[in-house]
């Protein structure tokens, strides 16, 4: 009966914004009603880089952050390249041996727990650093993440979120460690804070505007668009990273209008009873929010 009611404002709601450009408020409550819907925890940061209006949702609540986590990755790669550390165009050995955080003990990656599989016929190869970065967003490879979470240290990516301002949010480790995941270290995020990173992105605030240039165009070409950009228009750029482990399912990004405005939103979940469910929702308020930008 909740479940109908809910379904029933929603609708209310949904017919009295379609005649008129819906208020912030009233794209807020229609959100709410929606993802009382599916069985899960729901969080949400949006921000128009023109007006400044925001809308949030439980946005400083803490979830695993799962694959967005790459994102303080990718800053820390470029950070540390633009310090004069490495060259992006540097080459280095793909390996698949890590050491837990917990001990040191050695672990490697599975291939089939990870969607950037075809980086396991790279082992024992050389690639750029730049190549590895575009395959720990664009496919999100797990490996390709390790790796260069060796090369950068998660406790850098960590202090480098800090002085972005993006204090909750927590790089620890690589991938796959499983002792480090048994005694509860693991990566976790906050939406306010994801939004922040992908604000200054936007704004050329992260290292230089070159660097974000670069960084932008990697985060263009995600491969896994099922969520914010899924019900957006085609002439709709999306530059965003996704996120998903058992009952999570995370994306956070730039949006970007034909006639060049843009916003940032995240939206993440967890604890879902059904991830195609969690996706349909999500991929319905990143629509929700292009309507009411629109």
């Amino acid at each position: 009966m909740k479940k109908l009611f809910s379904t029933f404002i929603f609708y209310i709601i949904l017919m009295d914004i379609s005649a008129q450009k819906p208020s912030l408020e009233r794209t807020k409550t229609a959100i709410e009603a929606k993802l009382k819907n599916v069985e899960g925890e729901f969080a949400i940061a949006f921000k128009d880089l023109q007006t400044g209006k925001t809308l949030f949702i439980n946005e400083k609540e803490n979830f695993h952050a799962a694959s967005t986590m790459k994102t303080p990755v990718m800053i820390e790669v470029f950070k540390q390249a633009k310090a004069g550390k490495f060259k992006l165009t540097d080459s280095i050995l793909v390996k698949n041996e890590f050491k837990s955080i917990v001990d040191g003990s050695p672990y490697s990656m599975n291939i089939a727990d990870d969607s950037g599989d075809g980086m396991y016929k790279q082992i024992d190869k050389k690639m750029t650093i730049y190549d590895l970065t575009y395959q720990m967003i664009i496919v999100s490879s797990n490996l390709a993440t390790n790796i260069l979470i060796d090369l950068v240290d998660a406790k850098n990516a960590n202090e480098s979120m800090r002085k972005l301002g993006a204090k909750d949010i927590q790089v620890l480790r690589g991938v796959e460690d499983q002792k480090a995941f048994d005694k509860g270290l693991s990566n976790t995020t906050t939406a306010y804070d994801l939004m922040l990173i992908f604000e200054k992105i936007a704004q050329n605030k992260v290292i230089d505007k070159k660097s974000c240039e670069e960084m932008r165009k990697i985060l263009f070409d995600q491969k896994f668009n099922e969520i914010i950009p899924e019900k957006l228009p085609k002439t709709v750029k999306v530059a965003h990273k996704t996120g998903s482990i058992t009952g999570v399912q995370h994306d956070s990004g730039i949006i970007y209008l034909p006639d060049g405005r843009k916003y940032v939103l995240v939206l993440l979940s967890k604890k879902l009873k059904n991830a195609d469910a969690g996706v349909k929702v999500l991929a319905e308020v990143s629509e929700m929010i292009y309507i009411f930008v629109k």
